[in-house]
């Protein structure tokens, strides 16, 4: 699979010195009725925005985040309905599980606009990819990864984040927990905390993603 299938980063946002230096920062697997709401309250009190890529199971158990994260500004995104690897799904279990999920959110709150698609596990396929575009999202990836769900403690995660930001830089967290897995995410939101301060001291404005590419 060759990257220029989904996208990574932003290319373009202020590499010239001319634009402001975005980062985007993408939470996964969420909505979470403990650790949402508190990485909600975060970005609400430094006033930036992020995106959220949902799993609709979830959406179905906690709508009222999704109205929030909407009514707060910020952008929720696809990441299916069950949280599979796409590479392990018939072609009909893929297109099932993109549409429900879609069909979650907008149940949800009828308001959101869902554009963008990531696949579970960053487990990219060509069915997957030609799903996703044939329901109207664009294929996102990440291109900085702190592997915050596997708790390697906050000065990593912090750590890992700056090493490896740069303009346009999307950077993947996670607000919820997939599956059987029900770690807490104290250490992503303690995270968060310190990260978005240290990115505004380096001259990054933090933000959704923009509406077009």
């Amino acid at each position: 699979m060759k990257r220029l299938d989904y996208i990574c980063e932003v290319l373009g946002d202020g590499t010239d010195g001319t634009e402001e230096r975005s980062v985007y920062l993408t939470f996964d697997d969420g909505p979470n009725p403990v650790w949402t709401p508190e990485i909600l309250d975060l970005l609400a009190q430094h006033r930036v925005s992020a995106t959220f890529f949902v799993i609709g199971a979830n959406v179905v158990d906690q709508p009222e985040l999704i109205r929030r994260m909407i009514g707060d500004g910020h952008e929720v995104a696809n990441h299916t309905m069950t949280h599979p690897d796409l590479s392990r799904c018939e072609p009909r279990e893929v297109e099932c599980e993109i549409v429900e999920a879609n069909r979650a959110i907008r149940m949800a709150c009828p308001q959101a606009t869902v554009r963008y698609f990531r696949a579970p596990y960053g487990s990219w396929t060509e069915e997957a990819l030609t799903t996703s575009a044939s329901a109207g999202l664009a294929a996102l990836h990440w291109s900085v990864d702190p592997r915050d769900w596997c708790r390697p403690g906050t000065d990593s995660i912090v750590d890992a984040v700056l090493a490896g930001v740069r303009p346009g830089a999307i950077v993947l967290l996670h607000d919820g927990c997939e599956g059987t897995h029900r770690d807490p995410r104290d250490q992503t939101v303690t995270a968060l905390s310190r990260l978005i301060p240290a990115l505004h001291d380096l001259g990054f404005v933090v933000r959704s993603l923009p509406q077009h590419h």
